[in-house]
C-alpha cells in the first residue's frame, strides 16, 4: 500500500463494506482487539465544540456517535439508515422530516428521540447564547424545528431562500448528544421543553452543560451514565497504555461491530510504545515516521525523501495553512505580508505536500473540481521565499523597524509540523524575522492572538484528519462571525459570497463566488496555504476490510467492520 496516500478500491468492494450492507459474522478478534493509531487529541466526548472539532476526536468516535449520515471513503456523505431517515417535505422553502428508528436508543437504554435532534440544531444555530459551538455551517440556516418531546419524528424548516446544498451533512457523526444527559448535568428535567418555551435561563444551564460535561482526560473514570452511545460501540475506558478502548455497544440494534474491541491510540497515549509492542493495526496520522515503524519500512523514508511529486498522492480533501492572528505583532497587514514573503512555500510543497503542488486556495481542496484551475489563477502570489520583498514589507509596518518575533504553534506532537516550522524559521532569519515554535500540550485554537501568532493547521482549525468532498463546512473558515473563522476576518463582500456557496450547486455559478473570498484573503493576508496535506493510511497484514477514509472521520468510518485474522 503506497505509505502517504489511501489505495483506491473498485466501487464494488466499497459496496461491500458498506455500513449498511456488508454482512460479516462476529469473528474472533487477538487478544487486545485491533489499535487504531491516530493523531487526534481527546479532551472532549463532544466533538462539535471548537476544541472538540479541532482535536480530531471524531476520528475514534465515528461509530461510537453515529448520525443520519456518515462520510465514506471519499469524504461523500452517506445517508445512515440504521439512526433512522430523513425525507424532503413539500413546502416554500426547505423542509425535511426526520424519524428516528424504533430500535434506535444510547447505550443506557434510552430511546433516540427528536430532544436530541432539537439539542443540536440549538447549539449550533448560532442564535442561542452560551453554545461553544465549532461551526454554525448549515444550521444557521434552520428556521424552525418542530419536536414533540419524547417522540422519534422532527421537522425541520429551513429559511426560505435559503435550502442548505450540503444539508444530507447534518446532524452527522458526532453531533447527536443525549438530550437527557445534558438535562441531567444541566439541572433541567426537560432539555426540549426548555428550548421550545425559550426559557433564557434554562437555555444558559443547557450551553454551559453541552460545552463543559463531556470533558475526557486519561485515567478519568468513564462510568455508564455519561458518555453514553448510539452506535456499534461504546467507550469504557481512557488512559494512557491502552488508549480510548471501544468495546461493542450490547444495546445497539444494528449489524454488531466485527471486533470486540477497538483501542485508539491518541496522542494522549503512548503511541510510540503501542507500535513497538505490536499492539496497532491500523494507523491513520500525518506522523509519517510513525506509520513507517508500523508497516516495518526505514524511518528515513519517512519524510518521503526531497521531492513528493514521484509519488501521486489521491488528491486531498484538506490543506496544510497558516493561519494568523490579527492581534499583537501581525495585526499590520504589511506585517503578515511580510511573514507570507519569507516563507518557501515552493520547498514546503516538494517536500512535505501531495504531489509536490503548491497550494494557494484556503477554501477550495485539491480534491474539488474547481479546484486545479482556480489554484493556478493564484499561483504567482507568494510563491517561494522572497527575501527582498519581505524586508520591503517589514519597513512599511505600522511598528517599522527591521526586526519581528512570531510565534508559530501547531496542534499535538507532530514532528512534520515541527520541520515545517524549523525550515520557515531558517527561511526568515534572513529577512530579520525570528521564528519561534511555541509548541505546548493542549494547544487550542483559542490561543491564536494569545499564546501564538500563527497556527500551522490542516484544515480551518485542527491537526489530525480533516476535509469533506463537498468542501463544507471548512469554507466558513472565513465567514464573518463563525467560529471557523479564527482570526475573525471580517468582510462583507466574503460572507455573503460563502452565504450564496451555501446554497449553490453549479460549479459554473460557484466559480466566482470562490474568486471573491480568495481575492479577498489574499489582500487581507489572514492565512496562508501551503500544500494539500498529506497522510498515511496504514493496515497490517492479516487486518481485513479496512477502507481509508479521506474526509475528517479519517479510516475510523468503517471501524466496525475491521477484522483481524492474524
Amino acid at each position: 500500500m503506497n505509505r502517504r496516500g489511501l489505495r483506491r478500491l473498485p466501487a464494488a468492494a466499497i459496496a461491500a463494506l458498506s455500513l449498511t450492507t456488508v454482512l460479516v459474522a462476529c469473528g474472533s478478534d487477538e487478544e487486545g482487539g485491533i489499535g487504531y493509531l491516530t493523531d487526534a487529541t481527546v479532551s472532549t466526548y463532544n466533538t462539535n465544540t471548537v476544541d472538540g472539532y479541532a482535536s480530531g476526536a471524531i476520528m475514534g468516535l465515528a461509530r461510537v456517535l453515529p448520525g443520519f449520515s456518515y462520510l465514506g471513503p471519499d469524504g461523500q456523505v452517506v445517508m445512515d439508515r440504521d439512526i433512522g431517515t430523513v425525507s424532503v417535505v413539500d413546502g416554500p422553502s426547505l423542509t425535511l422530516k426526520y424519524t428516528f428508528s424504533d430500535h434506535a436508543v444510547y447505550s443506557d437504554g434510552h430511546p433516540m428521540t427528536c430532544d436530541d435532534l432539537l439539542l443540536a440544531a440549538t447549539a449550533m444555530g448560532g442564535r442561542a447564547k452560551g453554545f461553544d459551538q465549532a461551526t454554525t455551517a448549515g444550521y444557521r440556516e434552520i428556521e424552525n424545528v418542530a419536536c414533540t418531546p419524547g417522540e422519534k419524528e422532527a421537522t425541520v424548516t429551513f429559511r426560505r431562500g435559503r435550502d442548505y446544498t450540503a444539508w444530507r451533512a447534518l446532524f452527522g457523526p458526532g453531533v447527536l448528544l443525549p438530550a437527557h444527559v445534558v438535562g441531567r448535568i444541566a439541572g433541567v428535567p426537560d432539555v426540549a421543553r426548555a428550548i421550545n418555551d425559550d426559557k433564557v435561563s434554562d437555555i444558559g444551564k443547557i450551553a454551559k452543560a453541552w460545552n463543559t460535561g463531556f470533558d475526557l482526560k486519561p485515567g478519568q473514570d468513564i462510568g455508564d451514565d455519561t458518555f453514553l452511545a448510539s452506535g456499534p460501540y461504546r467507550v469504557t475506558g481512557f488512559d494512557e497504555a491502552d488508549g480510548l478502548v471501544l468495546k461493542r455497544n450490547e444495546k445497539w440494534w444494528g449489524q454488531p461491530a466485527a471486533t470486540d474491541t477497538v483501542r485508539v491510540f491518541t496522542q494522549e497515549t503512548d503511541t510510540g510504545k503501542a507500535v513497538a509492542d505490536g499492539r496497532v493495526r491500523v494507523a491513520d496520522t500525518g506522523d509519517l515516521a510513525l506509520a513507517d515503524r508500523l508497516m516495518g519500512r526505514a524511518a528515513d523514508e519517512a519524510a518521503g525523501g526531497p521531492n513528493r511529486t514521484a509519488a501521486k498522492d489521491p488528491l486531498p480533501l484538506s490543506v496544510t495553512q497558516l493561519v494568523f492572528s490579527d492581534r499583537g505583532v501581525l495585526s499590520d497587514v504589511n506585517a503578515r505580508k511580510a511573514f507570507a514573503a519569507c516563507v518557501p512555500r515552493d520547498e514546503l510543497a516538494r517536500k512535505y505536500g501531495a504531489n509536490g503542488v503548491v497550494w494557494s486556495l484556503r477554501t477550495v481542496s485539491p480534491s474539488d473540481p474547481l479546484g486545479g484551475a482556480l489554484n493556478a489563477q493564484y499561483a504567482r502570489r507568494y510563491p517561494r521565499a522572497d527575501i527582498a520583498r519581505a524586508r520591503s514589507l517589514m519597513n512599511q509596518r505600522a511598528q517599522g523597524g527591521a526586526k519581528m518575533t512570531v510565534r508559530v504553534a501547531h496542534a499535538g506532537a507532530d514532528p512534520i509540523a515541527k520541520a515545517v516550522i524549523t525550515q520557515i524559521g531558517e527561511s526568515c532569519a534572513s529577512a530579520g524575522i525570528t521564528v519561534t515554535d511555541v509548541d505546548q500540550p493542549g494547544i487550542a485554537p483559542s490561543d491564536l492572538g494569545v499564546n501564538a501568532d500563527v497556527l500551522l493547521t490542516n484544515g480551518p482549525t485542527g491537526g489530525a484528519a480533516a476535509g469533506t468532498a463537498s468542501g463544507m463546512p471548512d469554507a466558513y473558515q472565513l465567514f464573518g462571525g463563525d467560529p471557523l473563522n479564527l482570526p475573525e476576518f471580517r468582510n462583507g463582500q466574503v460572507t455573503g459570497a460563502l452565504s450564496d456557496l451555501a446554497i449553490t450547486v453549479s460549479d459554473s455559478a460557484r466559480l466566482p463566488l470562490y474568486r471573491t473570498v480568495e481575492t479577498a484573503a489574499w489582500d487581507s493576508m489572514v492565512s496562508l496555504p501551503l500544500y494539500g496535506t498529506v497522510r498515511a493510511r496504514e493496515h497490517t497484514a492479516g487486518t481485513t476490510r479496512v477502507v481509508p477514509g479521506r474526509g475528517y472521520t479519517g479510516t475510523g468510518w468503517n471501524m466496525d467492520r475491521w477484522l483481524y485474522a492474524g
